[in-house]
């Protein structure tokens, strides 16, 4: 029988572990819940007088708000909170491997296995252990393999998978009403106490029906799973797209029409520019390079053509960007809104916007930039690692950072839609008309503008998905 959970701590402070753990704080004032990082600046960031904190989301704020100081907090000491700990998520970062086997589709996880050795070297006593990172299978069985290696006598460790299933932008929501919490652990009973203590803690909030418990290895084989499934999706409608804007079809109704089907159902059929973020591409690939080592090709080549199909779409849009500039866009300037990969949140990571302003600068284009939630810096160190061979300072020519749409799109010969910020429905597209070299474009990579009153002020405009003709 595993004791009450009394103090959590969470390694990573990121766009996971941050929001998660301070839900639980919140959701659970009798419960201590410390987030810790080694990253001293994210760390100050989240325990600003100012709230300024490191990561966007909505809500987010609020929650820190009630919790920090009360049974919140946030610190640099990571021994410190290992050892005061009960349980203890494992909230680090996976990116995908960029060398070396499975370079560019396995799961990097160096970060879990250093987080997991430094739980063996600091712990003096018994502690659940909670996967929070998307890993691939049988992640669990390495990180027990360490702990149980270098365990001190009598310290037990109990391993739990914990995947998240939050969306950027609707996590503080996702968190306080989910449609689900996955639980899995190895069915002893050890790991079934283990998997109810950490229940309980759900509990505090989360109706029981939607508390699931499962085998250790479908947990984690269930994040990958989801991700793939909702991607396919989104590459499945963007596919349609292409067909729509060739046969007189409008994506759009074409959506609806399947959406009302009780078997399809509408959400995730919105065709875009491409799925971005840190999860869709990187738990497809994951799941390819698990299909090839299981000896499973043909499965390998289905999964793998969801991500080709995304990085069609982009290429694709990128395209008739240059095909409706008249071929050429060298020297031009094109004003690109939105650089995060959705709305709601500053995150860039496999963004959509920065494969089109890496096409656009490929073809000699000037490129100017606006989003409202994205830092300055993290644009230019996203541009430097999409343009390895450029030097910065060359990048700079090429692309300003404005402060507000209207001064983007000033002078410009298009308007690239690139992310579904609201205030992009909401401009005084007449005011920024008056400010555009004539023959005055707009590509709508979203889907999120009224193509006929942008027409009527003398906009040329282009849709995903949709046939009209540029007038």
């Amino acid at each position: 029988m595993v004791a009450p959970v009394k103090k959590i701590c969470c390694i990573g402070a990121g766009y996971v572990g941050g929001p998660t753990c301070a839900v639980i704080a919140l959701k659970c004032p009798q419960i201590e819940v410390t987030i810790v990082d080694l990253n001293k600046a994210r760390i100050d960031a989240w325990n600003s007088p100012d709230y300024q904190l490191p990561i966007y989301e909505p809500g987010l704020l609020e929650v820190v708000r009630q919790a920090r100081g009360r049974n919140l907090f946030f610190s640099t000491d990571v021994d410190a909170a290992i050892e005061a700990a009960d349980l203890i998520f494992v909230s680090v970062n996976t990116p995908t491997k960029k060398s070396g086997v499975g370079a560019g589709y396995a799961a990097d996880l160096a970060y879990v296995e250093s987080a997991t050795r430094r739980i063996a070297d600091v712990a003096t006593r018994s502690k659940i252990v909670v996967e929070k990172s998307t890993v691939p299978c049988r992640t669990a069985e390495s990180m027990r393999t360490i702990l149980e290696a270098n365990s001190k006598p009598n310290c037990r460790f109990d391993i739990l998978s914990n995947p998240e299933f939050l969306a950027e932008g609707t996590a503080i929501d996702d968190l306080f009403a989910p449609d689900r919490v996955l639980i899995g652990s190895l069915q002893t009973p050890e790991g079934v106490a283990a998997c109810e203590a950490l229940a309980s803690v759900y509990a505090n909030w989360v109706p029981r029906e939607r508390i699931l418990t499962v085998g250790l290895w479908s947990s984690e084989l269930s994040k990958l799973a989801a991700n793939a499934m909702l991607a396919q999706r989104i590459s499945s409608i963007n596919s349609l797209s292409a067909l729509c804007e060739n046969t007189g079809a409008n994506v759009e109704e074409l959506a609806h029409a399947m959406g009302r089907d009780t078997r399809i159902g509408p959400k995730f059929l919105r065709a875009s520019v491409g799925f971005g973020g840190s999860c869709f591409q990187k738990d497809i690939l994951n799941l390819v390079y698990i299909s090839e080592s299981v000896h499973l090709p043909e499965v390998a080549a289905y999964w793998r053509q969801v991500v080709e199909m995304n990085e069609y779409q982009k290429h694709r849009f990128a395209k008739t960007v240059v095909d409706t500039l008249f071929n050429t866009i060298t020297n031009k300037t094109i004003a690109v809104l939105g650089f995060a990969f959705k709305a709601d949140t500053g995150d860039t990571r496999e963004s959509p916007a920065i494969a089109l302003v890496r096409s656009f600068l490929l073809e000699s284009a000037k490129v100017t930039i606006y989003d409202p939630k994205v830092p300055h810096e993290q644009i230019w160190l996203d541009l430097s690692e999409t343009l390895p061979d450029w030097p910065i300072e060359k990048i700079q020519k090429s692309v300003t950072i404005a402060p507000s749409a209207l001064e983007a799109a000033k002078k410009s010969e298009a308007i690239v839609i690139a992310t579904e910020w609201k205030e992009f429905r909401e401009i005084d597209w007449k005011v920024i008309y008056d400010t555009m070299k004539k023959p005055a474009f707009v590509f709508d990579g979203r889907l999120i503008l009224d193509a006929p009153k942008l027409r009527e002020i003398g906009f040329r405009v282009k849709q995903i998905g949709r046939p009209e003709v540029l007038a």
